[in-house]
């Protein structure tokens, strides 16, 4: 179904009106397209009906119009957690970290679980710290391991001894490290959908 604008008789109306949808569109613009247009749609249609279940004449469209739309609210108040919950649906989705990323800075205020989970991703990026690191400075970059003695996940200096005898990877550092970034990253974000769909 595609978005058609409500006719008014009065000009004023039509500017009010107008107005109002162009503030619904820069509340939804973060949205893909086919759900931009469902909440167009929705709300449209709201007004509409509203206007016909009380057709006023002459001057009195616009006071009505105006009535109908305070009932509604300000969009930019009202459309925000609509729009966080559907970017996140999207986000999950797609899997896309930059999606994701805008999904959760949208969703922060919404519970303590987004922010663990915005947590989450950005220890996602100590991975990817990681790889670059250890391509500047290979030696005290990696996983050294000896036991009883050392267990360390990145940067590791011991003076007078050569790091290679505590050094556990080797040359399979930096794919291991992209590894682990990509399993955590889909696993993370598969906690995030199961837990959209629990709440739900």
């Amino acid at each position: 179904m595609k978005f058609k604008e409500i006719a008014f008789r009065e000009p004023n109306s039509k500017r009010i009106y107008l107005d109002y949808i162009a503030r619904i569109q820069q509340a939804i613009k973060t949205l893909n397209a086919a759900n931009q247009q469902e909440i167009l749609l929705e709300i449209n249609s709201h007004i509409y009906e509203s206007l016909m279940s009380n057709p006023d004449s002459g001057r009195e469209e616009v006071a009505h119009l105006l009535d109908i739309l305070e009932k509604l609210g300000q969009p930019e108040v009202f459309l925000k957690p609509l729009v966080a919950e559907k970017k996140l649906d999207e986000a999950t989705r797609t899997f896309n970290p930059l999606q994701v990323l805008k999904a959760l800075v949208l969703n922060i205020g919404n519970g303590i679980s987004y922010i663990i989970f915005t947590v989450l991703y950005l220890l996602l990026f100590g991975f990817l710290f990681l790889i670059g690191a250890k391509l500047i400075d290979p030696e005290n970059v990696g996983f050294f391991y000896r036991p009883n003695d050392i267990f360390i996940l990145g940067y590791f200096r011991n003076y007078g001894v050569s790091q290679l005898q505590y050094e556990q990877l080797g040359n399979w550092f930096i794919p291991a490290m992209l590894v682990l970034t990509v399993l955590f990253y889909f696993m993370i974000t598969l906690l995030l959908r199961l837990k959209r769909t629990l709440k739900s």
